[in-house]
């Protein structure tokens, strides 16, 4: 634990944390319960007590950043959630409650207190406002029309109480017997990490510029806005203002445009996956959009991960492998990369397994494949024989699981996996990822 580090967790206040977010679970806990008890005892058809969604709003913006985080990324998954729960959820990703004006314009002031106030104008009001950042429209002294990203002031304390907290926790569920072999703290160092990872500012903006180089070019139109990195700060992040833009969602799009759509999200995330090893783990409403033109824009890269080359290609060959519906070479993918196999592993057992759980997701349709049921049951499978992955793993699995819950919405015919072969084809000749966003 490095010194700053120290200084932002410390025991007093990490028990304060604990007591707090214990509260907040217990006591919204039992409203959401007997909300669920009252229309069980009613027999109300409504299911209001498991779909009170703006109560979990407002316990997950009470529990801070980190578990808003959660539930952005749960308002993606409507094919798995009531839309009585993600439309509330929805809400986090850029319409969570601003900090006051006043602490706002303070750490604005704080962060350009070392040289000249850069702005003609700035706008204190937000237009977004996510969980780690708000976002503010301004104009440049020389007449440049920017988005000013602002972290919130204190967060750092927050997310570093959680992280530590968190885990806490899965250090306690290490020592459960049926999971005593799982490497939960060596992945919750990897995940924990990289949420930590989106306030580092100056990432964020390198992120943002390898992302514009990767996809410039390309057969599909991707706008990502230009940071200014003479004017981005620790706390703050300088880019490019893009206006006129429409949620992600199909609303009254036809049929062949929303194909359209779905095939563009599907092959840029692809393309940074499998050919770039670049992942964009948070592309939820609050930061995927369309232009004017239904064109895709890519607003924010705070989590974004650069996979090792070595896991790049493992899971680019276990992706083409599963969609041509080959499960045994699946399996030895798995086991040639995992990080750890226990003793007693019965690896006919797993590749059989593993066979027939490839077989019968093999060519599904976007309506009929399920990523995160796919994913739980590849994990159990793990878990049950004995493989462990390496902790990379998760963040290209957390992307797609994001972006599936975001597109299945506008085409339940399109085979996910087909989809993926063009640009898997690619997937041993990676582009050079600029050296300023290595992790």
């Amino acid at each position: 634990m490095t010194k700053t580090t120290g200084r932002l967790v410390r025991l007093p206040g990490l028990v304060l944390r604990c007591a707090w977010v214990g509260a907040i679970v217990f006591c919204y806990g039992l409203l959401i319960a007997g909300s669920a008890v009252g229309a069980r005892f009613r027999r109300s058809k409504d299911g209001r007590g498991l779909r009170d969604g703006d109560r979990w709003v407002r316990m997950l913006t009470r529990l801070g950043p980190s578990y808003i985080k959660i539930g952005q990324l749960l308002s993606t998954r409507r094919d798995l959630l009531p839309e009585e729960v993600t439309t509330p959820l929805g809400r986090l990703t850029d319409g969570a409650s601003p900090p006051r004006r006043r602490r706002i314009e303070r750490a604005v002031r704080h962060a350009y207190r070392d040289r000249p106030w850069p702005f003609r104008e700035f706008d204190w009001e937000p237009v977004a406002s996510g969980s780690i950042a708000t976002v503010h429209e301004a104009v440049t002294l020389d007449g440049r029309h920017v988005a000013v990203k602002v972290r919130r002031p204190g967060i750092e304390r927050v997310m570093w109480q959680d992280f530590t907290l968190t885990s806490s926790a899965m250090s306690l569920m290490g020592m459960l017997p049926k999971l005593r072999k799982m490497p939960f703290k060596l992945m919750h160092g990897q995940v924990g990490g990289a949420i930590l990872r989106q306030l580092d500012f100056a990432a964020e903006a390198a992120s943002l510029t390898a992302l514009r180089a990767n996809l410039e070019g390309g057969s599909r139109t991707v706008t990502i806005p230009a940071p200014l990195p003479e004017l981005c700060t620790p706390e703050t992040v300088v880019m490019e203002f893009i206006s006129d833009l429409r949620r992600f969602e199909p609303g009254e799009l036809d049929l062949d445009t929303r194909r359209s759509v779905q095939r563009a999200v599907l092959g840029t995330v692809y393309e940074m996956l499998f050919i770039d090893g670049f992942v964009h783990c948070d592309l939820h409403p609050g930061n995927l959009y369309f232009d004017l033109n239904a064109d895709l824009v890519m607003l924010d890269a705070g989590f974004v991960i650069q996979l090792p080359d070595p896991v790049r290609r493992s899971f680019a060959d276990f992706f083409i492998n599963m969609a041509m519906g080959d499960g045994w070479m699946c399996a030895q993918i798995v086991i040639e990369s995992a990080a750890e196999i226990a003793d007693d592993c019965d690896l006919e057992g797993f590749r059989a397994a593993l066979g027939e759980l490839v077989a019968e997701t093999s060519g599904a349709k976007s309506g009929d494949f399920d990523l995160a049921t796919f994913a739980g049951r590849l994990f159990d499978l793990q878990r049950r024989f004995g493989l462990f992955p390496a902790p990379e793993f998760a963040f290209p699995l957390l992307s797609l699981l994001v972006i599936e819950g975001m597109i299945k919405g506008f085409d339940s015919d399109l085979d996910f996996q087909a989809e993926a072969i063009p640009v898997l084809r690619r997937r041993n000749i990676p582009r050079d990822a600029p050296s300023a966003v290595e992790r």
